[in-house]
């Protein structure tokens, strides 16, 4: 198939925090199976991460560390656009525009922005109200077909897909209305300590994430601490949220199915459990963490991908900006 006929996908990370296990399976390594058979963009989300306060430098590191690991873990460079979104300013000038056709209604309704003000009440700024907008802004600016999307992110590519649908109802076909692309496993890994909540790389507990660069040692010790239960008994069940995460985990590191993995347990004990995830998860990073040292001190080849990816990333983004500037009215740019 044709670069042109292959479908696009769009999706993207915030650089906030540690990279987790979490990242990288309901995110990255999905990736890397979709890259030979559609056009994809991976971005760096870095103009979301400001919603809440970021330490400047420390942003900027994450930011380079989080396109580097998107390497380090299989994505080509060469066959996948990856970029910061900071660099493309289409996503700003497009999120204004789109910002006039989003009502009040449909932001006040955001599970998420509840959820953020509750957690940063001292920081409920305008940016954290128009997130969802901005997030619309990243997948029409691309003509994007499909977003992969965990259960959490659902709400807000339905909005994208409203907005997208109630500008082309004005202006004609404008915006792709893209659709969602949900793993049908490893979508959602959950905390290791809390596993009816999502594992996430903001945790205040590190042991309740894996980082992509957590040392062996480390690696098998926190899924040693994970939270089971007090049968000990080895099923596989919504009644059993951190039983079922850690084979979860399992089946994805080793891509065997959960059926074989749950048959793999079956009389087993929570010890047993516990070390041959926590080996097997030690076994699929330590060749990623090797190729991201590697890459790390290869600033040169980092800083080409980065200038070469944002360039083509600017390119596609202007084509859709313009078009709908041109559609509201704005002046047409004299060349």
């Amino acid at each position: 198939m044709s670069a042109e006929q292959k479908k696009i996908i769009f999706s993207g990370i915030q650089p906030t925090g540690v990279i987790t296990i979490g990242n990288y399976i309901g995110a990255i390594k999905n990736w890397t199976k979709l890259q030979d058979d559609y056009n994809c963009l991976f971005c760096a989300v870095d103009m979301h991460s400001i919603t809440v306060r970021q330490d400047p430098a420390l942003l900027r590191k994450r930011a380079r560390d989080l396109l580097t690991m998107y390497i380090a873990a299989g994505l080509d460079p060469e066959k996948n656009i990856m970029y910061y979104q900071s660099h493309v300013s289409g996503h700003a000038e497009l999120a204004w525009i789109l910002n006039c056709f989003t009502y009040m209604g449909e932001l006040n309704r955001m599970t998420q922005f509840k959820e953020k003000s509750a957690k940063h009440g001292s920081n409920i700024n305008a940016g954290l109200f128009t997130y969802p907008v901005l997030m619309a802004a990243d997948i029409l600016l691309y003509q994007t077909d499909l977003v992969p999307v965990g259960h959490d992110q659902k709400q807000h590519l339905e909005l994208a897909r409203e907005i997208a649908t109630r500008f082309n109802n004005v202006y004609g076909d404008v915006f792709t209305v893209p659709e969602p692309y949900i793993a049908k496993v490893g979508a959602k890994i959950m905390s290791l300590q809390e596993p009816t909540k999502k594992m996430s790389k903001s945790d205040e507990n590190p042991n309740g994430y894996i980082s992509l660069m957590d040392e062996p040692n480390v690696i098998i010790k926190k899924i040693k601490r994970a939270v089971t239960d007090s049968d000990r008994e080895v099923t596989y069940s919504e009644s059993k949220p951190g039983v079922k995460n850690l084979i979860d985990i399992y089946s994805c590191v080793t891509s065997e199915s959960i059926e074989s993995s749950i048959d793999r347990f079956v009389g087993k004990g929570y010890g047993e459990l516990k070390q041959v995830v926590g080996e097997a998860i030690v076994e699929e990073l330590k060749p990623v963490q090797e190729r991201f040292k590697d890459l790390q001190k290869n600033k040169d080849y980092i800083d080409s991908i980065i200038k070469k990816n944002g360039e083509t990333a600017n390119y596609l983004a202007t084509k859709t900006l313009r078009k709908a500037q041109k559609k509201v009215g704005f002046p047409v740019r004299i060349r």
